[in-house]
């Protein structure tokens, strides 16, 4: 599911060619700088088509964001894995503020049951 490796390397190509750039202007650059990683996005499918506003509901006010009439998705904030998942009616989803990999699988996991336990999923 994941290529975190290969995209780590391609992050690390980037910055190389982006410091010899820099250094060719005449500024000083560090040589390995540490990569962390901020934020990951990645974007998932549940398979089925989903009812929002059944979904806003279901979930609560407090964790939901839900204006169809400014965005067409439900915007849903998780506390455990921090991150926020973007739902589509069509069960396609966004999944952003993750910092490792393992955050967008348990962040896709637990929406999953979410919906399932309350028969808004298949």
């Amino acid at each position: 599911m994941c290529t975190g490796a290969k995209s780590l390397e391609h992050v690390k190509q980037a910055i190389d060619i982006v410091a010899k750039q820099i250094e060719a202007a005449g500024i000083p650059i560090k040589n390995n700088p540490e990569i962390v990683v901020q934020n990951i996005v990645a974007s998932s499918d549940l398979g089925a088509q989903i009812n929002l506003n059944a979904i806003a509901i279901s979930l609560g006010l407090e964790k939901v964001e839900y204006e169809p009439e400014q965005f067409p998705g439900l915007v849903y904030r998780i506390d455990v894995p921090k991150v926020v998942v973007l739902l589509f009616g069509s069960g396609k989803l966004v999944c952003t503020g993750a910092r490792k990999p393992s955050d967008v699988e348990q962040a896709v996991e637990k929406i999953t049951a979410e919906l399932k336990a309350a028969g808004l999923l298949r």
